[in-house]
């Protein structure tokens, strides 16, 4: 039962993949440069969202649900891209799937807003956010990805 523990960088920038390989060994500052212009940006797309709708402790939280569940589509939508590009520029996925959408996206906002809907003493809307989010963000992801690699391909078949 002696497993190899091999440490991973992030789901999105893997070591085993060559693609990755070469820009993680070569330049690791570039890869780390640009996971965090990635990431200032979608960090403050994201805060601006959720200053432009607040919701009190004991309401939906609509815009991080929406952050969450745009966010989850357009993760679907650019690993369908990528992948008819062949993984296109070895950056484009640290910027725009962990810089951009990890920054733009947020578990922690999620946990948040849960754990006061409950201190609120509103267990319902906690518990109907924690389902919806998670339900919301797998079938968004599934669509991005399903509905964005039908198109490529019947564009490809023109």
């Amino acid at each position: 039962m002696s497993e190899q523990f091999e440490p991973r960088t992030d789901p999105d920038v893997d070591l085993r993949v060559d693609a990755d390989r070469g820009e993680l060994i070569t330049r690791p500052a570039t890869i780390l440069a640009t996971i965090a212009a990635g990431g200032v940006l979608g960090a403050l797309a994201r805060a601006g969202l959720q200053h432009a709708a607040p919701h009190p402790p004991t309401g939906f939280p609509w815009a991080t649900f929406g952050i969450n569940v745009a966010g989850c589509l357009l993760i679907g939508v650019l690993m369908a891209v990528l992948g008819h590009l062949d993984g296109g520029h070895p950056l484009a996925r640290p910027f725009l799937g962990v810089g951009v959408l990890g920054g733009f996206t947020t578990f922690s906002a999620y946990a948040v807003d849960i754990q006061q809907a409950l201190v609120a003493g509103a267990p319902g809307t906690a518990l109907a956010y924690l389902a919806a989010t998670v339900l919301g963000a797998l079938v968004a992801v599934a669509l991005g990805d399903a509905v964005t690699a039908s198109l490529l391909r019947r564009r490809a078949a023109r």
